[in-house]
């Protein structure tokens, strides 16, 4: 796996790799994680043009005055918006391509704990993490594919976790199965990003696991989920080791731009050309991808950015061949055609 002192060296190269003008995408970057890379991203980059989706306008005011201070050259918009709601989640897909035809980077934390169900009748906690984030890349994925240098689709939540899942019942397993719904998800994100990338293989698709974090998630949580949470924060300070937001934000940008994680469509993996990113550092491998071949352009990303363990490499292989991917695929595009009409 990469050191720490690695991956921050490979970030220091962005500005001088990377063309300036890159346009990214954030997802829930208001707040947490998603701000910790968001930060991290105009920090690194030249001029960039960044668009940052979050439900609170007061929050955003304020990390506009920061991205500001931190690189007075990029150009900033904020989109308020509650992404629980697919139809908002066109609608602010349309709103960003109306003013861009290429998007290199689309990074997407958008998450909670409520299990509460949105006007469309789908579980917050689910849709989030699941639906929400591939509607936003299909939507957004024609313009990334028109994109140089960085082609790049990240999605932040469980993996290297993934486990037991039922591909007879992709929507109601996680609450019949609270304790299971952790694996169950992150096969669906997984997944869902195997089919991505087949369909667009000029295109790097992560899901990446952040690890302990100290944010605001769950703050909307009620009854039960609200109770652990609470228990986990009074005593995960002594049990847990917390990440700062800087190697938060380090780890993050560093699987948004690194060419360890290439599109599978990569003619030259090894210097880093093409949509790769930046080039890698010397002693560095390229990647595993989640079929278990070298720079196949889907990853699981631990916390350490190195390559999913051995264990989730068989569960996934295995759910490939059990026909899970297909499956899965079949679910969230009638699960889109019903909340939104669209077909893809």
């Amino acid at each position: 796996m990469p050191e720490l002192s690695v991956i921050q060296e490979s970030n220091s190269r962005i500005s001088a790799r990377l063309p300036p003008g890159l346009v990214a995408v954030f997802v829930g970057a208001t707040s947490g994680i998603g701000e910790y890379a968001l930060k991290a991203f105009v920090r690194n980059t030249k001029s960039p043009r960044v668009y940052f989706i979050g439900r609170s306008r007061p929050a955003a005011d304020k990390i506009v005055t920061d991205l500001k201070n931190l690189n007075p050259e990029g150009t900033y918009n904020f989109i308020q918006s509650d992404v629980a709601l697919l139809k908002n989640v066109n609608t602010v897909s349309q709103q960003i391509l109306a003013q861009e035809d290429k998007i290199n980077l689309l990074f997407m934390t958008q998450g909670t704990m409520a299990l509460e169900k949105t006007t469309e009748g789908l579980i917050k906690a689910y849709v989030l993490p699941v639906t929400s984030r591939i509607l936003f890349a299909l939507n957004l994925l024609p313009a990334l594919q028109k994109a140089t240098d960085l082609k790049r689709v990240v999605s932040v939540f469980t993996a290297n976790h993934e486990g037991t899942y039922d591909a007879n019942d992709w929507l109601g397993y996680p609450t019949k199965h609270p304790l299971k719904a952790r694996g169950h998800m992150a096969v669906m994100v997984t997944l869902a990003h195997n089919v991505l990338a087949q369909r667009a293989p000029d295109v790097s698709f992560i899901h990446n696991f952040p690890g302990s974090v100290k944010t605001s998630f769950g703050k909307d949580a009620t009854g039960s989920v609200a109770v652990l949470r609470h228990i986990f924060n009074f005593f995960g300070h002594f049990v847990v080791d917390f990440l700062p937001p800087e190697t938060c934000g380090a780890l993050q940008l560093y699987c948004a731009t690194s060419a360890r994680f290439p599109p599978a469509s990569s003619n030259a993996v090894e210097s880093g050309n093409d949509a790769s990113g930046v080039p890698v550092s010397k002693g560095v491998a390229i990647a595993k991808g989640t079929d278990g071949k070298i720079g196949s352009g889907s990853y699981s990303v631990p916390v350490d950015c190195d390559d999913m363990s051995p264990e989730v490499e068989k569960v996934l292989v295995k759910a490939k061949a059990e026909g899970a991917e297909k499956s899965l695929w079949a679910h969230l595009m009638g699960e889109i055609k019903q909340h939104t009409g669209k077909v893809f």
